[in-house]
Parts: structure tokens; C-alpha cells; sequence
């Protein structure tokens, strides 16, 4: 099993590409079923769930082709084209549905497209229960039956689905994105209200409108879809990685260093750009992309409470606590989405922070220091915070079963090499 191996204290300085997003790249590869037509996907990053789901699209009879890649010496662009048929079984198999949480996306078009989808319950990382209730209620009430049986979400719409009002009690950004591509279809007018705002749900709905979806109030927390007969097919680019771009600008703070990071831009990181800035880290508008530095000898504590979308991202909680546990004063973290994601703090605690969690919320008073460490990675986020947190502490540290970081970040560690961190990946064969 692979593991990462840092030796901390250097500061980051030089330019790295930010790919695109795995968040948003995931339900657009959903939406091939919901037509006949081509959908061609640029600019998708190459990680473990877009594998998965790309095995999932085949099993479900999306014919797949890879037309070219395109590579500037330093990141591949990847381009996919997916052509789908109706499958045989329209079944999603607990063997690939249990990798990854989100390969509920396919429950919706399967349904709205050909009436009926077979999917298992799902995967993925332990951070919390993230139900699927909300996408069970909100195909119900555009008219599916469903059950579930044997582990397996079993959906019937026989005489197609029907536009209806979509109200979610809580926002859900797989739900959401359920429910439009399931409305697209839908014979009416359906009205989503408490949608998901993130801008992966609104790349979404772009690219369903360049298929030629009828959807308004696109960006807003009311979608409003009047239904199709049918879609066309698209090509459509993904949007950089907000959480990479977020993920590597908390990498340059906590080393005192000078990124840029090309291809993204603030418009996608807003919440974590200002609480940066509190922290005492310039974050900064560029051509090419976001320069972001640290504007004195240390960082400041700050306290921040995650939200949906455009409040402080779940997906960045653990790095910006990496932050926190070297920055000066103390700090407080309140996590609202999911119940279970301070699993990165024992680990933390294990290189020498000082973090005491209080339920929902995490207290945190900065240390001049943290000491390298062997450490265990619990998740994808987890997995990149004690990296983070490896590039700043002193000594060596080692991350173990990083294979969970390898379903959000691409070549993490050439990326911080490049940039002049001294960390590798091991490999058993190496050891």
C-alpha cells in the first residue's frame, strides 16, 4: 500500500495547475445517459472516482471513447466522449457503487430516461451517514415508485416521471443535482426550491441547457425546469477544482510561501479567500490565476463555521485546521454538514497540536511548531490536511493509506514537488 513520506519545512514557491473539478465532473458524466447523443466532457482530471464512475457508465451500456489528451509538459487535460445505449440491465452494482457515494447520480437519468433503475445503496468516504433520503423524496414526488430491497434502490416511474414541486428540508448537493437531471425529462414543469448553490450544480445546469434543457434561476436557491421530450448531445468543459484551488492555497500559507495558482479563479473560492485573509494570508487576483501568500512570520487564528455553498466549505475543514493548529492565538471550527469529519484530529494531536473538539465544534490554540509523525489517513480531506500539515512540521512525517487521497487530487505529491517540497511517494516495492 502506497504512503506519503514528507520531510517538512520548506516553503512553497512556484506555480501549480489546477485541474479540473471532481465535484462537478462526476454528475456531468451522469447526465450521458440522458441522451442518444454524444456528450463530450474536456478538461476532466484523472482520479479514482472519475474511474469509477466511467466503469459504472459502461456497465450501464455508455459506449466511451478518450479522443485525444492534451498536455502542456505539466498537467493532461483529459477529454472524454460518452455515447449512451439503453443497457440491457439498468442496474448500478453494489461492487462499483460501493467505491464512491456518488454514483447515486445515475439514479435519476437512468429513471427519467428509460422508467426504472436498480442502484445499491452507496459507498465512499465514513465522514458522516449523508442519507439518501432526500433523493428518494424528491424523485417520489415527481412520481417514481420506489423501494428498497436487498441493498439496492429499486425506482419505477411507468408512465414517465411528471414535473411537481421539489422542496429539500436541507441542502443537498447530490440530491439537487438528482432532481434536475430526473426534472429535465420530466413531462411538465418542475420547481426546486432549497436547491444547492455550488457552483458544481451550476456547471451542471449549464451544460443540461447546452443539451438543451429548459432551466431558470440557474446559480439561485429556486431551479425552475420545464420539461423536455428529449436532449441533445454537448460539449462542455469542467470548471477548475475549487477545493484543490483552496487545498493548495492553504499549502503555500502554512509553509510561508508564494503559489500561483493557474487556471482557477476567486470567483469559486470566495469564503475560503476571506478567511484567509483574516488569517493574514494575501490572496490575490492574477491573469493567469490566484497568487497567494503569507503577508508575515506566522498566521493568525480565526474562527469559522462551515455552510453550504457560498458559506466555508465541509470539503475544506480539515486543511484549514491544519492551518490553524500553527497559527497564532486561538481558533474555533464549527462543522454543520457532516457529524463524523473530525477524524483528522487524533493525527493532528499526534504531530503536536493542540485541538480539543466539543462536539460540533473543534477548539484549537496554535503551537509554534508541529513535529513529523507516522500518520493515518481516515478520508480524502483528512488524507491531504496531514500533508498539509507534514510540508509545515518539523522532521519527517509519513501518511498511511493514502489511497483515499487519490480519489481528489492528482499527482499531489509532484505538484508540491515542483514547487519545491521535499516529500515522495512510497510504494511497497520501495520500502
Amino acid at each position: 500500500m502506497d504512503r506519503i513520506r514528507i520531510l517538512g519545512g520548506k516553503p512553497l514557491i512556484g506555480t501549480i495547475l489546477i485541474g479540473g473539478a471532481k465535484n462537478a465532473a462526476l454528475p456531468l458524466l451522469a447526465a450521458s445517459l440522458l441522451t442518444s447523443k454524444t456528450l463530450r466532457l474536456t478538461n476532466l482530471p484523472n482520479l479514482a472516482d472519475i474511474t469509477t464512475m466511467v466503469h459504472l457508465l459502461a456497465e450501464l451500456g455508455v459506449s466511451v471513447s478518450r479522443p485525444r489528451n492534451e498536455s502542456n509538459g505539466r498537467h493532461v487535460a483529459r477529454t472524454i466522449s460518452l455515447t449512451a445505449a439503453e443497457p440491457k440491465e439498468k442496474t448500478a452494482p453494489y461492487n462499483l457503487v460501493r467505491r464512491m457515494r456518488a454514483s447515486v447520480l445515475v439514479l435519476g437519468p437512468l429513471l427519467a430516461r428509460w422508467g426504472e433503475a436498480r442502484v445499491s445503496l452507496p459507498g465512499g468516504c465514513a465522514i458522516g451517514t449523508r442519507p439518501v433520503d432526500l433523493h428518494l423524496d424528491a424523485l417520489r414526488s415527481l412520481g417514481a415508485e420506489i423501494e428498497l430491497e436487498e441493498g439496492y434502490i429499486r425506482a419505477i416511474a411507468r408512465r414517465g416521471l411528471k414535473g411537481n414541486k421539489v422542496h429539500f428540508p436541507s441542502v443537498s448537493v447530490g440530491a439537487t443535482e438528482n432532481a434536475l437531471m430526473a426534472a429535465v425529462l420530466a413531462d411538465g414543469e418542475t420547481i426546486i426550491s432549497n436547491a444547492a448553490r455550488e457552483p458544481e450544480v451550476v456547471d451542471l445546469a449549464h451544460c443540461l441547457v447546452a443539451m438543451g434543457a429548459k432551466i431558470s434561476g440557474v446559480g439561485t436557491d429556486t431551479l425552475s425546469v420545464s420539461g423536455v421530450s428529449q436532449l441533445d448531445g454537448a460539449e462542455h468543459r469542467v470548471i477548475p477544482d475549487r477545493i484543490e484551488t483552496g487545498t493548495y492555497a492553504v499549502a503555500a500559507a502554512i509553509t510561508g510561501g508564494d503559489v500561483l495558482l493557474e487556471g482557477s479563479h476567486l470567483g469559486l473560492i470566495g469564503a475560503v479567500s476571506d478567511t484567509l485573509s483574516k488569517a493574514g494570508v494575501a490572496v490575490t487576483k492574477e491573469h493567469a490565476g490566484i497568487r497567494v501568500r503569507r503577508q508575515a512570520e506566522h498566521t493568525l487564528g480565526t474562527d469559522v463555521m462551515t455552510d453550504p455553498y457560498p458559506g466555508f466549505p465541509t470539503d475544506m475543514q480539515a486543511q484549514l485546521m491544519a492551518l490553524l493548529s500553527v497559527s497564532r492565538g486561538a481558533s474555533m471550527v464549527t462543522e454543520s454538514i457532516f457529524e463524523n469529519r473530525f477524524m483528522h484530529v487524533p493525527e493532528l494531536c499526534r504531530m503536536g497540536a493542540d485541538i480539543n473538539v466539543h462536539g460540533s465544534s473543534a477548539i484549537i490554540r496554535g503551537v509554534p511548531e508541529l513535529s513529523g509523525a507516522p500518520l493515518m489517513a481516515t478520508d480524502l480531506r483528512a488524507s491531504v490536511s496531514l500533508i498539509l500539515a507534514g510540508l509545515a512540521a518539523k522532521g519527517e512525517t509519513i501518511v498511511n493509506r493514502v489511497y483515499h487521497l487519490d480519489r481528489g487530487y492528482e499527482r499531489v505529491e509532484d505538484k508540491l514537488a515542483a514547487c519545491g517540497a521535499d516529500i515522495e511517494r512510497v510504494t511497497e516495492d520501495q520500502e
